[in-house]
C-alpha cells in the first residue's frame, strides 16, 4: 500500500488556522480596511464577482465564505491601499526598479494613470489616454501584421477577449498567443484529438455520482483549495482518491474545513488521497500505461476464465477505435521499463488499477504535470486511454478534468482568443462585421519568442500578464524584448515586462473585475467560464483605485479605434457605453453557447456550454473516441544522453503565489521562509553530490545548443521528492528552461522535467 502520511516540511492539514492566518496576513500587508474586507463575501457569489485567480467551478448554491486563501489574496492583492502614482515614478528610475524583486514590484500598489517610458531620464512619464491610444495607433499601423502579437493574459473577461480578438483579426493576423499556451494547451490538443473536444467533461453535480478520483501533476491545496470542498464531501461517501504526483504536497494529502467549526476546534480532518504515488518527473506516461496494463491483463484473465469482463467492453466497441493496437503495446511492454520510466513499482501500479477496477464511475483531475512535459499531449491521451478501458467518459460522475489556473483562460478560447484560424468562425465573423479575416496561422507565445530572436516581431500588445517573466529562456529573451519598436502592457499592477521597455513603452492601468465598473449606461457587469465550462456573470463590488482608471473594454477600443480608423464596422464607443452590446453579438457569432447570453449570465451556477462527448458524440477525425499508441515512456526523447548525476528539475508554485505574482517570500507548505531561491532535493541524492541542506549550489541546464544556461545561489532543502528529481520556484528557474525544450504538438514550455546538473 501506497502509504499517505504528512511532509516533515509542513506536518498540518491544509486549510485549517493556517489559512485563516495567511488570509489575516494578507488584508493587514495591504492595508485593506476593516469594511473593505467583507468585499470577499460577494467573492463567487451569483450577485457578485468571479475570483480573479483560479477558474474552479461556482456552485449554484455557495458556502458563505465562497472562497480560498489563494482566492482571499488575489482579491486583498487588487483592493489594496497602496499606490503606485506619478510620484512614485518621479523617484525611481526603471534601471532601479529593474533591480527590484517581483514582490516588491507588485506590492508598491496599484498603477493610477497611463504612463510612457522616456530614454532620457529612464522613466515612466505620465500621458493622457488619448495620446497615448494615438501614438500606439500611429505606430502599430506603420507596422506589418504579421510582426504584431496581440498576448492575452487569463484574465480578460469574455466581452473584453471578443473585442481583443476582434482588434488583431481586423489588423491583419491571428497572432493570439495567452496563457493556454503556457499551460494547458497540451489539453486543447490531446482531448481534442481524443475526444472531439479541447475542454474537460466533468461539472460540480459529478462529483456527487462519481465513485473514485485520480490525481495527476495538481496541487489542489495551493492551486484551487476550493475544490477540497468536493473533496471533503466525496471523502465522507468514502470515494477513494488517488494520488499521482513527485512531491508529497499537504494539500494532497489531509484538509482541515476553515468553515467547519468541528475540523478548527479539534485535532479533525479530512484525509485527501488515500493512495499517494511519487512518481518521478516525467514518468507519466509509464504509471498511466502501468495502471491500463494491469488492467488490460486482468481482462484477458477474466475472458480466458469465462468471468465477468473487467473492460468495457460495449463502450470500446461502439464508441472506440484503436483500442486492439493500444492493448497490443501494453501487453509487449515490460514491468521493467514501466518501472524505470515511472519510478514507481509494479506493485504499486497494481494496487491504483484495483481500485479503479472496482469502480464504476470514476474521474481524472490533472494539472500542468501532466501538460508542461515533452511528451504533454502524449500524457493527456494516456489518461483518455486509462477512462476508456472502463467506458468512464460520457456517463454520471466519470471524465477527463483539467483543473485550469487561471480565472478565464478557458473562456478566452471559447470566444476567438486563438492563433488557428481552424478553430475561429472566421466567416461567420467576416459576415458579422464585414471584413476579410486573415486565414493564415498566427503564432502562439513560443513561435513568438522565436521569432523575436530572429528579428520578426517588431510590436507586442500585452493584455494583462507579466509575459517576459513568465516565459523561458529569460537571458535570451530579455535583449530581444528591448529590441522591439513598441510594448503596450495593460495591467492593474507594476511587473518586469513593464521594466524591460521596448524603443517605445506603454503602462495601460485598467481597473480590477471587483472594482465597479461605471460607462454610460450605468453600472456594467462582465462573464468568464470556469473549468467545468460554465458562463458566470461578474459584478464588482469595490470603489475603483483611482478615476484615472478605465475598463479593459475601454483601452481595447481605444487602442482599436487608433489602429483601425474610421473605416471599422465594429461600433465600439456603443461597446465601452453598453457590454450587453458586446455580448449580443458573442451569442450571434456563437448560438449554440452563447444564446439568450445576456438573460442566462446569472443563473445560479452558471450555464453549461454543449459538450458532445459528455453525450459520447465524438468531434474526432474518425467519428469516435480514439485510442492513442503511447510514442515514448521517455519524457524527453530528444534530449542529450543523461550523464550519471544529471537530474530532472520541476518548476513549483508556493503557497503564496498566483503565477508570476508573488504574495510574500514564505512557502509554508514546504517549510520555506523568506526566499525563493530553494532547491528541494531527495535525501540520496544530497549524499550522492555530497551536499548538506542549505548549502548554496548552481544548477546548469543540460543542452547540446551551445547556450549556457546558469543560474546561481540556490539553497539545497531536504525534500520528499524521488530519487533523481529536483524542484525549484517558477519564475526563477525559466532561466534554466530552453524556449525550444517545449511539448510536440501543443509548444506548452516543458517546465515540469528540465534536464540539469550541478555545477
Amino acid at each position: 500500500m501506497a502509504k499517505v502520511e504528512k511532509s516533515s516540511a509542513y506536518s498540518f492539514s491544509s486549510g485549517g488556522w493556517g489559512s485563516l492566518k495567511a488570509v489575516v496576513k494578507i488584508l493587514a500587508q495591504e492595508k485593506v480596511l476593516l469594511k473593505d474586507s467583507g468585499i470577499l463575501l460577494k467573492q463567487n457569489k451569483p450577485d457578485g464577482f468571479m475570483c480573479v485567480s483560479c477558474s474552479w467551478a461556482k456552485p449554484a448554491d455557495p458556502h458563505t465564505f465562497e472562497f480560498c486563501e489563494s482566492g482571499a489574496k488575489a482579491t486583498a492583492w487588487d483592493t489594496t491601499s497602496k499606490r503606485v502614482d506619478p510620484r512614485f515614478f518621479s523617484t525611481h528610475t526603471v534601471r532601479e526598479l529593474l533591480s527590484w524583486h517581483d514582490h516588491d514590484l507588485e506590492e508598491a500598489g496599484r498603477l493610477t494613470t497611463p504612463l510612457r517610458y522616456d530614454p532620457a531620464s529612464d522613466k515612466y512619464i505620465e500621458v493622457s489616454w488619448q495620446d497615448a491610444f494615438s501614438e500606439i495607433g500611429r505606430e502599430v499601423k506603420a507596422l506589418d501584421p504579421d510582426g504584431v502579437v496581440f498576448y492575452a493574459s487569463g484574465r480578460a473577461s469574455l466581452e473584453t477577449s471578443y473585442m481583443y480578438q476582434l482588434l488583431a483579426r481586423m489588423f491583419g493576423c491571428n497572432n493570439l498567443p495567452d496563457s493556454s499556451n503556457m499551460c494547458h494547451e497540451s489539453s486543447s490538443v490531446g482531448l481534442k484529438e481524443s475526444i472531439g473536444v479541447g475542454v474537460g467533461t466533468i461539472t460540480l453535480e459529478d462529483f456527487e455520482k462519481t465513485d473514485m478520483m485520480f490525481f495527476f501533476g495538481q496541487n489542489v491545496g495551493t492551486n484551487s483549495p476550493r475544490m477540497l470542498h468536493q473533496l471533503q464531501d466525496a471523502r465522507r461517501r468514502g470515494v477513494p482518491i488517488v494520488t499521482f504526483n513527485p512531491l508529497r504536497e499537504p494539500g494532497l494529502i489531509s484538509f482541515s474545513n476553515p468553515q467547519s467549526p468541528v475540523q478548527m476546534l479539534t485535532p479533525a480532518e479530512t484525509q485527501v488521497s488515500t493512495q499517494y504515488h511519487q512518481v518521478k518527473n516525467g514518468g507519466d506516461t509509464a504509471a498511466i500505461l502501468g495502471i491500463c496494463k494491469s488492467v488490460i491483463e486482468a481482462d484477458d484473465q477474466a475472458r480466458e476464465a469465462g468471468a465477468t469482463r473487467i473492460l468495457d467492453i460495449a463502450f470500446i466497441e461502439e464508441h472506440t477505435t484503436g483500442y486492439e493496437q493500444f492493448a497490443d503495446y501494453a501487453r509487449r511492454t515490460s514491468w521493467e521499463d514501466i518501472e524505470r520510466a515511472s519510478g514507481l513499482t509494479r506493485f504499486a501500479l497494481i494496487e491504483a488499477a484495483n481500485e479503479y477496477m472496482k469502480a464504476h464511475a470514476v474521474m481524472a483531475h490533472y494539472g500542468m504535470g501532466l501538460t508542461q512535459h515533452r511528451m504533454g499531449v502524449q500524457n493527456v491521451r494516456m489518461l483518455c486511454n486509462l477512462l476508456f478501458l472502463r467506458g468512464n467518459i460520457g456517463k454520471p460522475g466519470a471524465g477527463p478534468s483539467p483543473i485550469r489556473g487561471h480565472s478565464n483562460v478557458q473562456g478566452q478560447r471559447t470566444v476567438g482568443i486563438t492563433e488557428k484560424p481552424e478553430l475561429a468562425p472566421l466567416d461567420v465573423l467576416a459576415k458579422q462585421f464585414s471584413f476579410d479575416p486573415p486565414r493564415t496561422k498566427g503564432k502562439n507565445v513560443v513561435e513568438t519568442f522565436e521569432a523575436m530572436l530572429k528579428g520578426g516581431i517588431s510590436a507586442v500588445i500585452n493584455l494583462g500578464g507579466n509575459l517576459v517573466r513568465s516565459v523561458p529562456d529569460r537571458g535570451q529573451i530579455e535583449p530581444a524584448w528591448r529590441n522591439l519598436q513598441l510594448t503596450v502592457n495593460v495591467a492593474t499592477k507594476l511587473n518586469r515586462s513593464h521594466l524591460i521597455p521596448g524603443k517605445s513603452s506603454y503602462v495601460l492601468p485598467c481597473l480590477s473585475r471587483i472594482e465597479i465598473d461605471r460607462q454610460a449606461s450605468g453600472e456594467q457587469a462582465v462573464s468568464m467560464e470556469d473549468s467545468t465550462g460554465c458562463m458566470h456573470g461578474s459584478r464588482g463590488v469595490a470603489e475603483p483605485a483611482a478615476d484615472t482608471l478605465r475598463s479593459e473594454q475601454f483601452i481595447v477600443a481605444g487602442i482599436a479605434k487608433a489602429i483601425l480608423g474610421a473605416g471599422s464596422t465594429v461600433p465600439w464607443d456603443a461597446w465601452v457605453d453598453d457590454y450587453s452590446l458586446v455580448r449580443d453579438e458573442i451569442a450571434k457569432t456563437y448560438p449554440d453557447i452563447f444564446h439568450d447570453f445576456n438573460e442566462r449570465m446569472w443563473q445560479p451556477g452558471g450555464f453549461h456550454r454543449p459538450l458532445p462527448a459528455r453525450e459520447r458524440k465524438w468531434a474526432t477525425k474518425s467519428g469516435k473516441a480514439e485510442f492513442l499508441v503511447p510514442e515514448s515512456l521517455d519524457e524527453d526523447p530528444d534530449m542529450p544522453e543523461k550523464s550519471p548525476g544529471d537530474l530532472r528539475l520541476m518548476t513549483l508554485r508556493s503557497d503564496s503565489q498566483f503565477n508570476t505574482t508573488i504574495y510574500n517570500l514564505d512557502d509554508r507548505f514546504r517549510g520555506v521562509k523568506g526566499d525563493r531561491m530553494v532547491i528541494f532535493m531527495n535525501d540520496a541524492d544530497m549524499q550522492a553530490h555530497r551536499l548538506q541542506e542549505g548549502q548554496k549550489i548552481s544548477l546548469q541546464t543540460v543542452s547540446d545548443d551551445g547556450i549556457d544556461r546558469r543560474l546561481d545561489g540556490l539553497t539545497v532543502k531536504a525534500f520528499d521528492i524521488p530519487k533523481g528529481c529536483i524542484g525549484g520556484y517558477y519564475p526563477e528557474c525559466n532561466v534554466l528552461l530552453p524556449l525550444w525544450h517545449c511539448a510536440k504538438e501543443s509548444k506548452v514550455p516543458a517546465a515540469k522535467s528540465i534536464p540539469v546538473r550541478i555545477v
